[in-house]
């Protein structure tokens, strides 16, 4: 029997699916696997917090709020208007906590352990640095939403 010419093998093979996007770029602190399942998250399931690079962004400024120097108590500032996602990011840190939630609760066990090792000690550094608001009693909100805040005009 005659032997197939490499050529003609390969010819016969279906194409190698090409990536129709950019691929996604790592997020500091996690695996690629990790990073790849935040990925699909934020592209397959967006909602009100959560678009593709939130979770990185959001990492980054929750990071940054419970990093800043000093060991006075932190004031988180509330948004001016709380109906779209863009004040919410640039204003409130408590935004970017609502983005990782949404984006841990989304992920799958190995990656969702693999994200709340990272948000554990900055959620820890948020309840140490914020105060509790006695007057934020209300049932169905966050934790994070039962710290004393900032008005938005200062």
């Amino acid at each position: 029997m005659p032997r197939n010419r490499p050529r003609a093998l390969r010819a016969r093979a279906p194409a190698r699916p090409r990536w129709s996007e950019t691929p996604p770029s790592r997020i500091r602190g996690l695996s690629a696997a990790a990073s790849l399942d935040v990925h699909r998250v934020e592209r397959d399931r967006p909602g009100f917090a959560v678009s593709p690079g939130a979770t990185a962004a959001a990492l980054a400024r929750y990071r940054a709020f419970v990093r800043q120097f000093g060991d006075r108590p932190l004031y988180p500032r509330e948004s001016w208007c709380g109906s779209c996602p863009g004040c919410n990011a640039a204003d409130d840190v408590r935004h970017s906590r609502d983005a990782l939630h949404e984006v841990l609760a989304g992920l799958p066990p190995r990656s969702r352990a693999e994200l709340a090792r990272l948000v554990r000690p900055l959620d820890a550094a948020f309840r140490r640095r914020t105060l509790a608001d006695p007057f934020a009693d209300r049932p169905g909100e966050y934790w994070w939403y039962r710290r004393a805040a900032e008005a938005p005009w200062g």
